[in-house]
This record gives C-alpha cells, structure tokens and sequence, in this order.
C-alpha cells in the first residue's frame, strides 16, 4: 500500500522559514516525480513546486514561489523536502505531496493528507 507522509507545517511569522518533508512507501521511490501542492481556503489547489525521477535533475516552481523555496529529495531515505523561505502571508495553505510515475508536471497518482503551514502577518 502506498503511503506519503508530510510532516514540518506549523505557524510561522512573516519572513520565517520551514522545512516540509514527506516520506514515502510502498512504491520504488527513484521511479517517481514528487511534487509539493498546496490548497487555501476557498482556492483551487496549486503545484507549488515538483522535482523529476531519479536524481531530480529538473525542477519545477510556480512563479510567486520562485527564489523563496526549494524542492530536493533525498532518495535513500525516500523522502522529498520543501523548504520555504522569507514565508508571506499568503503561503497559507495546507501542503500536500503527491507522487507521479509519468512527470514532475503530473498526472499525479498518489497524495498524502496534507500539512498545514499558517504565516501570520
């Protein structure tokens, strides 16, 4: 059964960072693209950031996230990483990974529950 895990949300400050993780299991993890989503209240959920298969070699950030956040995977340990910097405001949302065996661009195939980040002003 396959199962991802996020883990590292909380409530930081204007201009704070996190580190998100999201552990995966139940599949081989190098043949997956990973990709962090994220879904606001009252909002359609959005690819925050995504990382090709294997060594990652291609990544991917929607603009308004460009400069402040970073995707990475670390493949011995089946995991990927999001870290956020210089947080805003309207990063709040709750962050889901998802997994796709065709691109980093989806379709995804797997999702986690999700982990809510809160940036106060």
């Amino acid at each position: 059964q396959v199962h991802l895990q996020e883990s590292g949300g909380g409530l930081v400050q204007d201009g704070g960072s996190l580190r998100l993780s999201c552990t995966v299991s139940g599949l081989t993890f190098v043949n997956y693209a990973l990709g962090w989503h994220r879904q606001a209240p009252g909002k359609e959920r959005e690819l925050v950031a995504s990382i090709s298969i294997s060594k990652g070699t291609r990544t991917y950030y929607r603009d308004s996230v460009k400069g402040r956040f970073t995707i990475s995977r670390d493949n011995s340990k089946n995991t990927v990483y999001l870290q956020m910097n210089s947080l805003k405001p309207e990063d709040t949302a709750v962050y889901s990974c998802a997994a796709s065996r065709r691109s980093e661009r989806g379709p995804y195939d797997y999702w986690g529950q999700g982990t809510q980040v809160t940036v106060s002003s």
